[in-house]
């Protein structure tokens, strides 16, 4: 099993028109999105076929239907139909339904092809694109017989108006990354082999990398992360800092700063989970994954944005050593913490990798971490959470997720909530000993370490795992959070907004 995927994916390649007879032949399989009309009009070779298969009886928004072409290839023919109206999570939902067919045939070579030609037309197209890149995606596994799965290796891109292929791929590929990273095991995916996977993906992709050892974060003040990894057998926790530049020249400060938790294995701790709580823990680090997939993404693209990301690296052990509830703990910005419940490890080492990301001024700071329970339960695992510290970027995040087909939820973060983690003893609470609204009381305790001066976001990542997958992705592991980031940023209104006084 390896710690990286071994490919970037299948190769685009962008076609005008439609398929010829010739090019159809040597295709594996062919996709096509359809409107709900009562004809099938389009310019395709075996066009009595493709009404054929269309007449069977009539569609719905949704419906996928597909069929054998008759040439010696025996090309797979795939329709999905959708309203003009339908919203990005529908289309790649559809999408993701389009594509099981060619999973189950093992298909090589695929074309895909949006029958429409209006301006949502790169969006349905873009949909495609993603749900090939998913399905074809190899998770990690390790077999004794090793698998005889084909890989998807090229899709060809046909229309009047194509999406932006570059942004498609990289964007594709960081969901891919998020997923990879979040499947691996947690006896090969330690801190110390984390670290090694930064290196390798920093000297790839040009970026500088700065890791925060624990006797380095010890004179940085940062309580909060050593009280967690403290428990550790090893010693070999840390903060990273990956770097983006778009040119040499670029100011030193950030513009945009992204945070990740990535708590490699969760015990719970000294508070120990029991079996169902603690079996899937090893994905508890997808918030890291996805800030570090989104900085890669942006570097691909040679973004015209300067970004780092902040990594909060470390397992949750249970152990001699171990931190416990009732201690008291300083953070690198000076605050003191009551542990209130040793389970709630996710808030104390994103406090200080807050606090020490906000010391390079960004002007915007953005986190993502699995980070409660009580978010899934107030949304279920089909979207996610976000909390944000200005007015003015909730509509910007909402959009964001319904261009992106990622859907959040804006929560409130009013004052008053700071009641419920009031200390006696410390300048706060961990977090309350009841689980009632625990996301909104985990969004309040980790604003205390950004300072007011800096746009904060923080994202819940309800849906990052979700039994049947979620949208265009078919495993549990959805990747969810780069399609998400990478829109946010890349469509400016961002930081747009955040610099609004």
């Amino acid at each position: 099993m390896k710690l990286l995927p071994e490919t970037a994916g299948p190769r685009l390649i962008a076609r005008r028109g439609a398929p010829s007879a010739r090019a159809l032949a040597g295709l594996d399989a062919l996709l096509v999105m359809a409107p709900l009309t009562r004809q099938f009009n389009a310019s395709l070779p075996q066009l009595a076929r493709w009404r054929q298969l269309h007449a069977r009886e009539a569609a719905s928004a949704g419906t996928v239907r597909h069929s054998r072409l008759a040439n010696p290839r025996q090309t797979l023919a795939v329709i999905g139909y959708c309203n003009a109206e339908a919203s990005a999570f529908e289309l790649l939902s559809l999408a993701g339904r389009m594509l099981r067919p060619c999973t189950e045939a093992r298909v090589e070579k695929i074309a895909i092809l949006d029958l429409r030609s209006d301006a949502d037309s790169p969006k349905r197209l873009e949909a495609l694109i993603a749900a090939a890149f998913a399905h074809g995606f190899e998770m990690p596994a390790e077999r004794s017989k090793p698998s005889t799965r084909k890989a998807l290796r090229q899709i060809e891109v046909f229309g009047a108006t194509l999406p932006d292929l570059p942004r498609a791929k990289a964007t594709a590929t960081a969901t891919n990354l998020v997923r990879h990273l979040t499947a691996l095991p947690p006896n090969l995916l330690n801190a110390a082999a984390y670290r090694k996977v930064l290196g390798t993906l920093a000297k790839r992709h040009g970026l500088t990398l700065q890791w925060h050892t624990e006797a380095m974060l010890l004179k940085l003040g940062a309580g909060a992360f050593l009280a967690v990894s403290r428990g550790n057998p090893q010693r070999d926790a840390g903060i990273a800092k990956l770097s983006y530049r778009p040119t040499r020249a670029s100011k030193a400060a950030p513009d945009i700063t992204l945070v990740g938790k990535g708590i490699v294995f969760d015990t719970g701790g000294t508070n120990l989970k029991p079996h169902r709580g603690m079996l899937d823990m090893h994905t508890d680090m997808s918030g890291s994954a996805v800030a570090l997939s989104t900085l890669i993404a942006l570097a691909e693209l040679k973004a015209p944005v300067a970004v780092d990301a902040w990594l909060a690296i470390t397992e949750n052990s249970i152990g001699p050593h171990a931190y416990r509830p009732q201690e008291i703990v300083r953070a690198a910005n000076g605050v003191t913490i009551q542990v209130i419940h040793t389970d709630a490890e996710g808030r104390m080492v994103l406090a200080d990798t807050l606090a020490l990301a906000a010391r390079t001024k960004p002007c915007v700071i953005v986190d993502f971490a699995t980070l409660t329970g009580a978010c899934v339960y107030a949304l279920t695992d089909r979207m996610s959470g976000v909390f944000t510290n200005r007015d003015s970027l909730a509509p910007v995040l909402e959009q964001a997720g319904r261009a992106s087909g990622e859907r959040v939820w804006n929560f409130p973060l009013y004052q008053d909530y700071d009641t419920d983690i009031d200390s006696r003893v410390a300048d706060v609470a961990q977090c309350a000993v009841d689980g009632k609204g625990d996301h909104i009381l985990a969004a309040r305790f980790l604003r205390k370490f950004v300072p007011e001066d800096i746009a904060w976001v923080h994202v819940d990542l309800a849906s990052a795992t979700r039994g049947g997958g979620l949208a265009h992705v078919p495993t549990e592991i959805t990747g969810f959070g780069a399609r998400f980031a990478l829109d946010l940023i890349l469509n400016q209104q961002l930081l747009r907004q955040a610099r609004l006084p």
